[in-house]
């Protein structure tokens, strides 16, 4: 809420922040999302990394791998049909998801098209909360439903800040409309 003696300070990702404006607070108020960006950023940085460098998770059957698990989770997944349609590839399946979780965290860590990453991680958070971790119970012992959570405030916000969406904005706010040149 704003009052008549007080004013709004800087912007972040588009909304104007109360109390935003010089000084430490100001300063933190700006860099909130920062610690959240990071962590989601190498955290499925890691995890396409890990699916892509696991022999065992990338094959069609055995210990380990997408194919048992896939099979392991049909019956209870809230969205069988997701399972099915990757049960028809589970190789090509498990190539897609860790090459998304790269996208993902390759574009939320350096900030480039911050709010579509962190939708694409929105997305894949959902996939696997509806397939995967759907049966754990009680449901907050599972994680990929705070993983979607976790997502929603760098959809709504972006990377405003310390990304190359901020430098491109910003170089188009210094050059004009133009992109490059």
């Amino acid at each position: 809420m704003v009052h008549a003696n007080r004013t709004i300070g800087a912007e972040l990702g588009g909304v104007a922040v109360e109390g935003s404006g010089a000084g430490a607070r100001g300063r933190l108020g700006r860099h909130a999302l920062l610690p959240l960006r990071l962590f989601l950023g190498a955290t499925f940085l890691y995890a396409g990394i890990d699916k892509l460098l696991d022999p065992a998770f990338l094959a069609p059957s055995g210990s380990g791998s997408i194919g048992d698990m896939l099979r392991q989770v049909h019956d209870t997944a809230a969205l069988p049909q997701l399972v099915d349609l990757a049960q028809k590839s589970p190789v090509g399946f498990g190539y897609a998801i860790a090459a998304g979780e790269l996208a993902v965290g390759l574009g939320t860590l350096v900030g480039l098209l911050g709010r579509l990453a962190a939708l694409g991680g929105a997305l894949i958070s959902l996939s696997l909360w509806l397939t995967v971790s759907w049966a754990t119970t009680p449901y907050y012992y599972g994680n990929d439903l705070a993983y979607l959570m976790a997502w929603v405030p760098l959809i709504l916000a972006g990377t405003p800040m310390l990304s190359l969406d901020a430098a491109w904005s910003h170089r188009r706010r210094r050059h004009g409309t133009q992109l490059f040149g």
